[in-house]
């Protein structure tokens, strides 16, 4: 398997973030990258999927192509996987599980189908070697990914493993934690750099610090963790190392990073998540109610993820503590652009403001925005 050939690939994120990540792929080399829902698909060479993989603030999986086909039928998805010449592509020893997406398939039952790839895959290392591969569908070493669509299909190999928001740094999450792509996603779309002060009022377990701290200090987000690519038989070890050593692009201003939280148990939290991340040193935490919290500065960017009743909070709470959040803005954030990530699409309503920006987009499957509102003293109250 040449690692200087191009293939195709194909990068998964959140939803609402596919534009941002395709500018991300075509900085990291990837050629031709072309959204869609849900991702965004391109080609390179496996140099680019090594740095993909290594730098990708937000993908959630790089997935390499090796199979496209018609289909009519479950016959044909374990033809379409008999054909593909998997003892080629990964060892024998490799533990395995499958995984499979559909949109509007005619098959009746993705379970069956997920079967009968399993099965084809297994019955071509029999074939071949007269051996298989054990299935584990908690840690696999190899994962292969099926995407159905009315009438064609795809196959593919993942090169992550573990998602890529699993940065290998998190000790501990709090109770409603966002991704880490996604969270770096939000610093992204809040137009933040590293020169002005940013602000979490709502921090939790500090995700969306640690992702804005790695960001402006250059820090690979897949430094600390090891990639399903390094399973694969084609891996060249030796390429690996040279995208891995190779420095990142540290921004010239020391980053100016606040959190705070009302719960100690959460500012603690924090404190640990980020040492075990390695910028601990970038970022001010204190305990403080957000309805208190003072200005750090004269202006900066404000980002929060503040509850939003799907586990905690009720409606009826929420309903009452929003309007008191818009006021705390109004008098105490003048001068700064504030960012609030929410599923309650009443919060504008409910808080009193008018939003300047309104960015739909998923934490899973909840449909969610990203508020943006410009905190000048006596003007956008709605």
């Amino acid at each position: 398997m040449s690692t200087s050939r191009s293939e195709s690939f194909f990068a998964p994120c959140p939803r609402g973030l596919e534009a941002l990540l395709a500018g991300e792929l075509a900085k990291l080399g990837a050629r031709e990258p072309r959204q869609r829902p849900g991702g965004v698909a391109f080609t390179g060479t496996w140099e680019t999927c090594y740095r993909a993989n290594l730098w990708s603030r937000l993908a959630s999986r790089l997935l390499w192509r090796v199979s496209e086909f018609a289909y009519r039928s479950q016959a044909d998805v374990y033809a379409a996987a008999m054909a593909v010449d998997w003892p080629r592509l990964f060892p024998v020893g490799n533990s395995l599980r499958v995984n499979i997406s559909a949109q509007k398939s005619p098959l009746k039952s993705l379970d069956f189908a997920t079967l009968r790839i399993k099965d084809a895959v297994c019955d071509r290392f029999r074939d071949a070697l007269g051996r298989r591969p054990e299935v584990d569908r908690a840690k696999p070493d190899t994962r292969v990914h099926a995407f159905l669509e009315p009438a064609r299909g795809e196959l593919y190999l993942d090169t992550s493993g573990e998602p890529l928001f699993k940065r290998g740094w998190r000790s501990e999450a709090g109770e409603a934690p966002l991704r880490e792509n996604l969270a770096a996603g939000i610093v992204m779309l809040s137009g933040w750099r590293p020169g002005e002060p940013l602000l979490d009022p709502m921090c939790g377990g500090g995700t969306l610090l640690v992702e804005a701290a790695a960001m402006a200090r250059g820090r690979a987000p897949g430094a600390r963790r090891h990639f399903g690519f390094e399973k694969l038989s084609g891996f060249d070890g030796a390429l690996w190392e040279r995208v891995r050593k190779a420095p990142g692009v540290i921004e010239p201003p020391n980053p100016t990073l606040f959190g705070s939280d009302s719960d100690e148990k959460a500012i603690a939290m924090a404190r640990r998540n980020l040492a075990q991340a390695g910028v601990e040193r970038w970022v001010r935490l204190e305990r403080c109610d957000v309805l208190q919290r003072a200005a750090p500065a004269p202006e900066g960017v404000l980002i929060a993820n503040p509850p939003y009743g799907e586990r905690i909070g009720s409606r009826e709470e929420l309903a009452a503590f929003y309007p008191k959040l818009g006021d705390a803005l109004k008098r105490n954030f003048a001068g700064w652009r504030a960012h609030l990530f929410t599923a309650d699409l009443r919060l504008p309503k409910l808080i009193r403001l008018q939003p300047s920006r309104r960015v739909p987009l998923h934490n899973g499957g909840l449909e969610c925005r990203l508020y943006e509102f410009r905190m000048v003293a006596g003007s956008n109250r709605g």
